[in-house]
């Protein structure tokens, strides 16, 4: 399938007037659904709205990324943290994420959630990231600095810019960013790891990404977390229509369809 691969970051920016809004101060953001999930051991999550990379492998909801102005509702900062708060405490969980979508898109609200979060000692938060938007700007890396119970998880779209190109339908510089951003955030002092899809990607280039990170920080070459594909129904749909083939898989056998 041919294509004309866009600009990540201008996506993003485009994307951000759709999601958000301010209101009496605050920076609201739409969210689709908050649920309690079993990664990281049992995490209370909220999902928002909308992501500026088209990831072909992508399990989140479609709508969220296609008709992001019909879908979902607007939360404000002290909402959603009150949400995750009820959800961690019900559950018993010490840890809290925006996950289904990328939780960058507005800082300000992401930062005004933080600050609300940031008295509950005993709850850690997990940003899930693409990336593009902090390896663009760091100074968003030296805002995330100030939160000390916050660690960042960069999720690379495959080993390198042409697996990045083939994998979003972005342009590859795309890539170079989701780097910078972990550059970004080791300098800064945040905590941090990458994470990569390998599911699309050659042993070569893996081991040629882990000396890339090494170059940056050894740390993030050690923490280096690696993920394969999971074939929901609808993304194994999604990736035929691409003509992609992974060279290693997840069945969801044990996560069913109607959960994510």
């Amino acid at each position: 399938m041919n294509h004309t691969p866009y600009d990540p970051v201008e996506r993003h920016r485009l994307l951000e007037r759709r999601v958000s809004r301010t209101v009496n101060g605050h920076f609201e953001r739409k969210y689709w659904r908050f649920r309690a999930d079993r990664w990281y051991g049992g995490v209370a999550t909220a999902d928002c709205v909308g992501c500026g990379l088209s990831c072909r492998f992508c399990w989140a909801n479609e709508n969220s990324f296609y008709n992001p102005d019909s879908t979902g509702f607007h939360q404000s900062p002290q909402e959603v943290a009150e949400r995750l708060r009820s959800t961690a405490l019900a559950k018993g969980y010490n840890q809290t994420r925006v996950s289904g979508g990328e939780p960058t898109i507005s800082m300000p609200h992401l930062l005004q959630l933080l600050e609300r979060l940031r008295h509950n000692k005993s709850l850690n938060f997990i940003l899930e990231t693409n990336g593009i938007i902090l390896g663009n700007d760091r100074s968003h890396s030296r805002a995330l600095s100030d939160f000390k119970s916050l660690h960042v998880r960069v999720s690379l779209k495959g080993c390198n810019e042409d697996d990045f190109e083939k994998l979003t339908g972005a342009s590859s510089h795309g890539f170079e960013l989701q780097l910078q951003s972990l550059k970004n955030l080791v300098d800064e002092g945040v905590s941090c790891h990458p994470a990569v899809m390998t599911s699309f990607s050659s042993r070569d280039s893996f081991l040629q990404l882990a000396n890339r990170l090494l170059s940056i920080d050894p740390r993030l070459a050690r923490d280096l977390e690696t993920e394969e594909v999971i074939m929901y129904p609808r993304v194994a749909k999604k990736l035929r229509a691409f003509g992609l083939r992974p060279c290693s898989e997840h069945r969801p056998y044990n996560v069913p369809e109607r959960l994510i």
